[in-house]
């Protein structure tokens, strides 16, 4: 960790809340043509007490700065096996106390370094619970932080903060996807999963079922199908589901030729193809303890999320809503009645957080085996035939 004299730093919300703290990570160069010395996103809250590296590197955090619940964040260092995404894309993180030293045998570095060499700005001895009661009862907001060595520096984050258009009605999802399409995983499915902003730990759990094809957002229905897949996996991913048109387009032409497996982001724009609504969450849902509840079984599963969209309950047309949020009752899973889909609003590869929902991988497996038969697999006939089934009760 950097030995060098601490550098005054604040973040300033877009409603002048003002909130006093030091610099850390990569340094914002006052004279970058990029920057101008400040950093600048949409502020949310995380409440996970470990995985920090696995959320700061978690791509559906574009166009965001982390603010860290708990108050004692980088004692375990890094690790390369830890990172869920080639770089990290927030825009910033914020931490009460930054840990001077690293204890644990797998890490390789500290977090301060891992900043900077990812080119991330910080900003720590912030007081975190001020700031996330701030946000939860006033909403999650834009923000600048930076050096604030003066009244004139302060000035120049307000102006910044105000400036900063948040991450409604914004393409984030071109900023994270794969440039190419690539493989992962061995399974004896074949299956191609959209990449919205895909985590490391959803393609390992996807690679368990099934032979993975990673390709672009952009990537068309016909391109799609011509890859001959048994399913098609939609991610995660950052910000607004109504700026992921293409994607939502291309459903269109997807729905009922191959099972469709959406997780999060894709949730969203499988429910917007289905007729469904979107809305942003007042501070969106950003944690590895969310209980959620099978409306089928009454079960209750701790599942991780980190979103601030969603797709309004009771707007999806033809579908079964299996999952709600009993945080806040809001839909968190739903099952087509005559169409091979289904998808979840939660993070069932955690990482970091609870396993209580990775069955619903095993899930996604079963419902290609309906749809298509044992038959049909890496192995099997291949083509794109008539359906054998509907997959309903398949979320």
């Amino acid at each position: 960790m950097s030995t060098a004299r601490p550098v005054a730093g604040a973040l300033v919300l877009a409603d002048g809340t003002t909130f006093e703290g030091e610099m850390i990570g990569a340094p914002l160069a006052s004279d970058s043509p990029d920057t101008g010395g400040i950093a600048s996103g949409e502020v949310v809250f995380n409440t996970v007490m470990t995985g920090y590296q696995e959320v700061i590197t978690d791509p559906s955090y574009a166009g965001q700065i982390i603010a860290f619940t708990y108050p004692h964040i980088g004692n375990y260092g890094t690790t390369p096996t830890d990172a869920e995404s080639r770089r990290p894309f927030c825009r910033g993180v914020v931490i009460r106390d930054l840990a001077r030293r690293r204890s644990n045998w797998r890490s390789d570095g500290d977090l301060d370094a891992y900043l900077r060499g990812h080119g991330i700005a910080g900003i720590a001895g912030v007081d975190t619970r001020r700031l996330t009661r701030h946000v939860r009862d006033c909403g999650a907001m834009p923000g600048a932080f930076g050096p604030a060595p003066d009244e004139d520096s302060l000035s120049r984050l307000s102006v910044a903060a105000q400036a900063e258009p948040g991450t409604a009605g914004v393409d984030l999802v071109s900023e994270v996807t794969t440039p190419e399409s690539y493989t992962a995983g061995d399974g004896p499915w074949r299956v191609v999963a959209y990449d919205l902003g895909i985590k490391r730990a959803i393609a390992v759990n996807l690679g368990r079922i099934a032979t993975v094809e990673v390709v672009p957002a952009h990537t068309t229905a016909a391109d799609v199908l011509a890859r001959e897949p048994d399913g098609v996996f939609l991610s995660n991913g950052p910000g607004d589901p109504q700026m992921a048109g293409s994607v939502t387009a291309a459903l269109g032409d997807l729905l009922g030729k191959v099972p469709i497996f959406g997780i999060c982001l894709g949730q969203q724009v499988l429910g917007l193809a289905l007729g469904g609504r979107s809305y942003k969450l007042p501070f969106g849902h950003h944690g590895g303890n969310v209980p959620v509840r099978d409306e089928a079984t009454g079960r209750i599963e701790i599942t991780s999320q980190n979103h601030n969209f969603a797709i309004e309950s009771g707007s999806v047309p033809g579908v079964d809503e299996t999952h709600v949020c009993l945080n806040d009752g809001s839909l968190e899973g739903f099952a087509c009645r005559d169409l091979p889909a289904f998808a979840v609003q939660y993070h069932p590869e955690a990482s970091p957080g609870p396993h209580d929902s990775r069955y619903l991988f095993d899930r996604f497996a079963e419902l290609m085996a309906s749809f298509w038969g044992d038959a049909r697999r890496r192995n099997g006939t291949g083509g794109n035939g008539a359906s054998a089934g509907c997959g309903r009760g398949a979320g």
